[in-house]
């Protein structure tokens, strides 16, 4: 439904998002989620320290060349509306993964019942980042996992326009196979588009019935301009 503030949840077609997901570990969204007005409001926001609980210099634990800040309690209306709205859709996928992997965990049906049980682990700090990255900025492949509860899959909106606002930055996805070579995937990018992707791993079908494949994911070295993304993890941390 679009309520007049540029979130049009009715243009996602999930079904073929969640056809990408299973077959690659990653979708994008055919047309824009955020407005660029609300792409720049976001982007502002980085320099308003109030409304973050943390500030991670990538280059001091050897993460990458680069920052990104976690926003704090409340969250901007905008976040929490992506955050809250993209998860039921997330953990209907999130679950057949999990039977096709033969593990009894289900993922509940709303993101406030997933938050609960973030609380009884202890994890209560919220997740959605804001990343910045500037000439050289890279991001070294990793994972998102924060504490014994973790949602399988997460989100990154895209708030700078590749090409027009930076080059270079691509939002790079690696697979390791089971005895196989690793392989990468750049996803495409357009501002306002949402990527969704694996936090750690995915169910690949084989001769034998399903197979764990770990991904991580990750950002090449910016060669031009500023390079900005709001990342939504729906696990807490602690």
């Amino acid at each position: 439904m679009d309520d007049g503030d540029g979130l049009d949840w009715t243009a996602l077609d999930w079904a073929a998002l969640a056809n990408s997901l299973d077959a690659r570990g990653y979708a994008v969204s055919e047309r824009p989620v955020l407005t660029p007005a609300q792409c720049g409001e976001l982007i502002a926001f980085y320099d308003d320290d109030r409304r973050f609980r943390s500030r991670i210099d990538m280059a001091r634990y050897r993460f990458g060349e680069g920052e990104y800040k976690y926003f704090a309690n409340p969250l901007p209306p905008v976040v929490s509306r992506l955050r809250r709205e993209l998860y039921p859709p997330l953990a209907a996928v999130a679950n057949r993964w999990m039977q096709a992997l033969g593990e009894e965990d289900r993922y509940p049906a709303t993101l406030d019942l997933f938050l609960a049980r973030c609380a009884r682990a202890g994890q209560t700090r919220p997740t959605p980042l804001l990343l910045r990255y500037g000439p050289g900025g890279y991001n070294c492949l990793h994972q998102d996992v924060y504490g014994d509860v973790a949602f399988p899959l997460q989100a990154v909106v895209f708030l700078s326009e590749p090409g027009v606002d930076y080059e270079g930055g691509e939002f790079l996805l690696v697979e390791q196979r089971p005895r196989a070579q690793s392989m990468g995937d750049i996803v495409p990018a357009r501002r306002g588009s949402v990527a969704f992707f694996t936090t750690r791993i995915r169910p690949v079908r084989g001769a034998r019935g399903y197979y764990r494949v770990q991904m991580r994911h990750g950002v090449t070295r910016v060669r031009r301009g500023q390079r900005c993304t709001l990342g939504i993890i729906f696990h807490d941390a602690r």
